[in-house]
């Protein structure tokens, strides 16, 4: 290897480090600086030049990304997250029902609107519910935080790295959904009974409706408003219109407004998120220069890596080193050395999402949960996680293998 290889790859392993670790000692940077920093000393050692570097970085995902925030911005200032999320609780009538009801809305709505959003607009609503029936809200959260991560896996809008994935394999939203969507719904059949089976004896009273809380604040017109936009872009979706266009312009037509002002809607966009994808395409693009990712591809063997079992275990071990985002743009190089097969597209995004519930740190989705639920006074443990995100992730790997491989 030459020295200027060996640089390139020194930066990206430090890179990945941070990413890892979420921190440096002694200094205050966090995953996104690392990207960025990553970044740009790629470009500074010469590993890329700033006009590769510009190249490397897909655009069209960002813009799906931004737009599908702008979107569900809009839809939780209006209230419509909270109204949907109340209806379905309001069905419920024991502490089974209520997570039955809390893991169907919290599955529903990340399948088509970006989970870490979802858990953000859920978990108070679910403590209030859990505090008016009597019942534990641990497991509760704890299904609103697993279901989001596997309702997320059923659509290319679910989640970042399934839009990721989806653009590096050029994958229609409609394919995407009929070949994972399955998988999904089984998966939180098996969310839910892990949930029910591990907290049984805390999910025993029953619900009393007069005590539910009062409905939330909405702006009614805000809501119609951004409900149709929302339904349209999924339909537009699913009829195989460009999802990066059809995204961005709902983005700028819900902008057009009288009574609320952008800035409110920019402080709901995860500006970091962009950021930190932005660098690692960047880095990802530094280390292809190097040749490093055929070299390890030939010592693995392509033809062991396209086996579902191996894949599986490859992308959702190192989805809990570095993160799932991180863990699939390692993935975006391989793919056409992988034979660019649809059926390796989709178990790298499907796997990816499900290794996120094994542990706390496992996903955003999961950390947001928890750190919602500690301001409010309610501690989920480790060990507590643990003991449903690991069956749990087991069976919906095992799961979503088998079935992609009847399918494809």
């Amino acid at each position: 290897m030459s020295d200027h290889n060996a640089l390139t790859l020194i930066i990206f392993l430090l890179t990945y480090a941070v990413i890892a670790l979420g921190e440096v000692p002694f200094f205050s940077i966090d995953r996104t600086g690392a990207a960025l920093a990553g970044a740009v000393a790629m470009i500074i050692s010469g590993a890329l030049s700033e006009h590769a570097a510009e190249r490397a970085i897909d655009v069209h995902t960002l813009a799906l990304l931004l737009g599908m925030m702008i979107v569900v911005a809009n839809l939780r200032i209006s209230g419509a997250f909270a109204v949907f999320a109340r209806a379905m609780l309001m069905r419920a009538r024991s502490g089974f029902g209520i997570l039955a009801m809390t893991i169907v809305a919290a599955g529903l709505l990340a399948a088509f609107f970006i989970n870490d959003v979802v858990c953000i607009a859920l978990t108070p609503l679910v403590i209030e519910a859990a505090a008016a029936a009597d019942v534990d809200p641990i497991p509760l959260l704890l299904g609103v935080a697993t279901a989001s991560n596997i309702g997320s896996a059923a659509t290319i809008t679910g989640n970042p790295q399934n839009m990721i994935v989806a653009g590096f394999a050029h994958l229609s939203y409609a394919s995407f959904v009929v070949h994972l969507a399955p998988g999904a719904v089984a998966g939180l059949a098996v969310d839910y009974a892990i949930i029910a089976l591990v907290f049984r004896e805390r999910l025993t009273h029953r619900s009393e409706r007069a005590k539910f809380p009062p409905p939330p604040r909405v702006l009614g017109a805000l809501m119609i408003k951004s409900s149709l936009v929302a339904a349209i872009v999924l339909v537009l979706f699913a009829l195989g219109y460009r999802t990066d266009l059809v995204a961005m312009a709902a983005a700028v037509f819900l902008l057009f407004t009288r009574r609320i002002k952008p800035v409110r809607i920019y402080r709901l966009i995860d500006w970091t998120m962009l950021v930190m994808f932005a660098g690692l395409f960047i880095v990802v693009a530094g280390l292809e220069t190097t040749g490093f990712a055929p070299t390890m591809l030939k010592l693995i063997g392509p033809d062991r890596l396209t086996k579902p079992a191996v894949l599986t275990a490859a992308v959702a071990v190192l989805s809990n080193l570095v993160s799932n985002v991180p863990a699939v743009l390692l993935f975006r190089p391989l793919y056409p050395m992988l034979g660019s097969n649809v059926a390796v597209a989709m178990l790298i995004a499907s796997a990816s999402t499900y290794a996120g519930n094994l542990t706390v740190v496992g996903s955003i989705a999961n950390l947001i949960v928890i750190e919602q639920a500690r301001l409010r006074n309610v501690e989920i443990t480790f060990g507590e996680y643990l003991r449903v995100g690991v069956p749990i992730t087991v069976v919906t790997l095992a799961f979503n293998s088998v079935i992609l491989w009847f399918w494809l």
